[in-house]
């Protein structure tokens, strides 16, 4: 039943994760049908609205362990999933059972919304605000999918909203410049609720600063005044000095993650302001324990260690710049690069980025959506990147751990769905909740 399921979500719905700009679909008349279909359930829990190029799915994982630390029922809706369909909504970092699934998705069908037709993340969506309802959490950590203005998750009167950053990203549908990127996401900006953003500047911040005084929404830009003082590596955790919450242990260590800590915490100032009830030493727990409390992969995430093999699910221009950011600071003898990409990303934006003194592995995701491998090496060549092509990401892999020795390091990345693949064929899943 299971199958029957997810290939009903997946297959009989356009999904923008597998099918592309066909599965795009913006505005809100049908999330608002759905909504009233279902009783309003998001009315019955505070939310936290999260948006932004990069970063939103950390930042959100983030300050969900931090609110269960501080003894909240927390509701987790995110995506795109990584092994398991179930892992896009959690309460408490547990995952929605198959169970509740499917007779979600049976009863819908029984009686399905009449004079639409709901796409897949409107159904999930919907979903996700239904099921944390039924769970009576006490606040919802809800994740924008693509955009903010136009979003399906964008029906909803969050006590606080947060943008992360801006880059160029899905032009397609958000507009072919920064401001009007910008201008998009600002579409989560609620009148008279504040709203934190994490990284602004120029002509971005000028479109935040508009936007929120117009709604009379009081705005705070993180960066203005750092609640990070300083980060570091030790003992496999990124170390993190803070004004104002004293030293804190991040499980999660890319050297990006302390512009997501920064934001939290200036996020989690607000929810003081709010009256949540917020204690220090919970908030050291939630940055500890982020990938106990919420099953996030893919963050800089380490799966060997001779040869050190990372993952990382960076896939557009600012998040790789990022990602290639850490990896010059790795000491290493060799490089090896696992890499495959969805073909309607700024690919060639993203090679340039990449490190010409390396071996590649290219490869693709079992997705229509992606370049192919031929596609892939030949546009590598023309930005001086020289490797072999390997129908998927286990047989990159294995490629580039026969070739490498203990000194060397190896990076897998490009695409979210590659590591899912990778993630999937190492049964990671069962590592965490089922």
């Amino acid at each position: 039943m299971w199958k029957r399921t997810t290939d009903y979500l997946f297959n009989q719905r356009p999904a923008f994760e597998r099918q592309g700009a066909a599965g795009y679909k913006p505005g809100l008349d049908t999330s608002l049908a759905l909504d009233r279909m279902y009783n309003e359930p998001h009315r019955h829990y505070r939310i936290i609205h999260i948006a932004g190029t990069n970063g939103k799915g950390s930042t959100a994982h983030l300050l969900a362990s931090c609110l269960q630390e501080c003894g909240y029922r927390v509701g987790l809706f995110t995506s795109p999933h990584m092994i398991d369909f179930r892992e896009r909504i959690r309460v408490n970092g547990k995952k929605i059972s198959r169970n509740y699934v499917n007779k979600w998705v049976a009863a819908y069908r029984k009686k399905p919304l009449e004079g639409f037709e709901p796409s897949f993340f409107e159904l999930t969506s919907t979903m996700a605000f239904d099921y944390f309802a039924y769970r009576n959490v006490n606040v919802a950590v809800i994740e924008t999918g693509l955009g903010g203005r136009l979003d399906s998750t964008n029906i909803i009167t969050p006590d606080l909203s947060i943008i992360t950053n801006i880059g160029l990203e899905h032009q397609q549908f958000l507009g072919d410049t920064i401001d009007q990127i910008a201008m998009e996401k600002a579409g989560i900006i609620k009148h008279g609720k504040p709203v934190v953003i994490g990284h602004a500047e120029g002509i971005v911040r000028d479109v935040f600063e508009r936007v929120a005084k117009r709604l009379y929404a009081p705005i705070t830009f993180a960066e203005d005044k750092p609640e990070v003082t300083q980060v570091k590596h030790i003992d496999g955790y990124l170390r993190i000095d803070t004004a104002n919450y004293g030293t804190i242990d991040c499980e999660l260590t890319g050297d990006y993650q302390a512009e997501n800590a920064n934001t939290v915490l200036k996020a989690i100032d607000q929810l003081k302001e709010l009256k949540y009830r917020i204690k220090g030493d919970a908030i050291t727990r939630g940055f500890a324990r982020v990938i106990e409390n919420t099953g996030l992969m893919g963050r800089w995430m380490i799966i060997n260690k001779q040869p050190l093999t990372v993952l990382e699910s960076a896939h557009n221009v600012a998040g790789i710049t990022q990602a290639m950011k850490q990896l010059k600071s790795e000491y290493y003898d060799e490089l090896h690069m696992v890499i495959g990409f969805m073909a309607d990303k700024d690919v060639n934006g993203i090679l340039e980025l990449l490190p010409k003194k390396a071996t590649y592995y290219f490869t693709q995701a079992q997705t229509s959506r992606s370049m192919t491998t031929e596609q892939l090496k030949e546009c590598a060549a023309q930005h001086g990147l020289k490797g072999e092509c390997f129908p998927n990401v286990v047989e990159a892999l294995d490629a580039a751990r026969r070739a490498a020795h203990p000194r060397d390091f190896i990076y897998v990345g490009g695409s979210m769905y590659v590591l899912a693949e990778l993630l999937t064929a190492i049964n990671y899943d069962d590592h965490l909740d089922n």
